[in-house]
């Protein structure tokens, strides 16, 4: 399962979340708006700082909108 913390009003999550959303890629949206899922995200990823994902299954963390795509499209 993928994670995948973002801020609504991110034009770098929004860039994310279309390009998983169109390629049918599943995951589950975090709010950071959420005091305690921003106390999970700088938890986890040390910073607070979105897009951030996690992929469970394979063990894998990364911050940055294009990585994230870049990574996304391994899993297509």
């Amino acid at each position: 399962m993928i994670d995948l913390f973002i801020l609504e009003t991110c034009p770098y999550c929004k860039k994310v979340m279309e390009y998983m959303d169109g390629h049918n890629i599943k995951y589950r949206k975090i709010n950071i708006a959420d005091e305690a899922s921003e106390e999970s995200l700088i938890k986890i990823g040390g910073k607070r700082q979105v897009p951030f994902m996690v992929d469970h299954d394979r063990n894998i963390q990364m911050y940055e909108s294009s990585d994230i795509i870049e990574y996304a499209k391994t899993l297509l």
